[in-house]
């Protein structure tokens, strides 16, 4: 009996956890490319908060409420650029600014334009259609990746599906609790010990475990990795991102199997073995036996983009011996989710439990020194 205040007193704090990651914005001041400006005086810069487990277009209809009477005529080609840098669409709206604000910028002042799309660097976006079916996408694939299979999110009713995707769009937790709890996704169990860092063949079937053995816990991961000054001593001083090509995204699920006893995962350990590039020997394991990538039923947009995430992945994974001496140079300078600067010794599976985006992965930024 003892046990149970505790686990109420667990469940209060993520719920808590939850609503807090929910209600995450970002103060932006949004201005109008000066391309686009067809009166004047040119229109002011637009205050809005964006929230962080949200997504740029669908911000787009208040926005261009605001600019409407500045516009050109002709087919609008929403897109957003931050310092010269096309803000991908499919990424949340606080992994971007985790990620390219390295000294975090109140309110982030962003440009936005309506013709011009460069489909040379950004995916094709029409609106709220293609950010649900990102979305959509994304649950799938974290669903295969914790269960084996993603039956639980296509068997899904209509109107649970529209229910959910609503309750993302419009940012209210409590209807999306009331639907995801269905699905039964998590939380991830806090009695697990590693065993290794990747799904592997088995996790990229729906074979069933060997008789005997234990269903691991896997936690869907995506990795945003900024390389940045090697000497850099004050996150303001960092050279901001001019292409995507001096980021690393990497889909890399963390595997952990129970087994006896409990064990306390750090965030330090689950980095080390989610980027073995960037930790010590650990890159020459990789390079001499690389592991696949995770793979999915689905394709995903990312993987569309002419932009950097694959073909860097592709590159680190098979790294030869001269890549793996830089890597063991690299130096980690900061970890942020959910816009909080993570110590290392914090709990992985606390981390994963609670600071997860609604499509059940938990996005990670790391800055490294390269």
């Amino acid at each position: 009996m003892a046990a149970a205040p505790r686990g109420e007193e667990a469940a209060a704090w993520s719920e808590e956890a939850a609503r807090l990651v929910w209600g995450g914005a970002v103060p932006l001041q949004v201005h109008l490319h000066d391309a686009d400006v067809t009166a004047l005086p040119p229109p002011p810069p637009f205050l809005t908060l964006g929230p962080r487990v949200g997504y740029f277009p669908l911000l787009v209809s208040t926005i261009k409420a605001h600019f409407s009477s500045s516009l050109p005529p002709g087919v609008d080609t929403v897109w957003f650029e931050y310092k010269g840098l096309p803000l991908k669409w499919y990424i949340p709206i606080g992994v971007l600014f985790d990620l390219l604000c390295a000294d975090p910028e109140r309110p982030w002042n962003l440009t936005v334009h309506f013709r011009g799309y460069p489909a040379d660097i950004l995916s094709p976006c029409e609106g709220e259609d293609s950010v649900k079916w990102n979305y959509n996408n994304s649950l799938k694939e974290a669903a295969f990746i914790i269960t084996g299979n993603s039956k639980n999110v296509m068997n899904m009713s209509q109107a649970d599906q529209l229910a959910m995707w609503e309750s993302v769009r419009k940012g209210d937790l409590n209807s999306y609790m009331n639907i995801s709890t269905k699905l039964k996704l998590g939380p991830f169990e806090e009695d697990f010990l590693v065993r290794t860092s990747s799904l592997g063949s088995r996790q990229g079937s729906d074979e069933p475990e060997s008789p005997g053995s234990v269903k691991p816990c896997r936690v869907p991961v995506r990795l945003y990795v900024r390389r940045v000054q090697q000497d850099l001593e004050y996150l303001e001083d960092a050279i901001p991102v001019s292409d995507w090509e001096s980021v690393s995204y990497i889909n890399r699920p963390f595997e952990i199997r129970k087994e006896g006893g409990r064990s306390y995962i750090a965030l330090e350990h689950a980095l080390e073995t989610l980027l073995p590039e960037f930790f010590s020997s650990k890159a020459t394991a990789r390079a001499a036996d690389p592991e696949p990538e995770s793979t999915t039923p689905d394709s995903e947009p990312h993987n569309s983009d002419t932009s950097p995430g694959t073909p860097h992945d592709e590159k680190l994974a098979s790294a030869g011996p001269q890549e793996t001496d830089v890597a063991k140079k690299i130096k980690l300078k900061l970890v942020r989710v959910q816009g909080i600067e993570l110590d290392m010794d914090i709990p992985f599976l606390w981390v994963a439990n609670n600071l997860k985006n609604p499509e059940c992965y938990l996005h990670v930024c790391v800055y490294v020194g390269a």
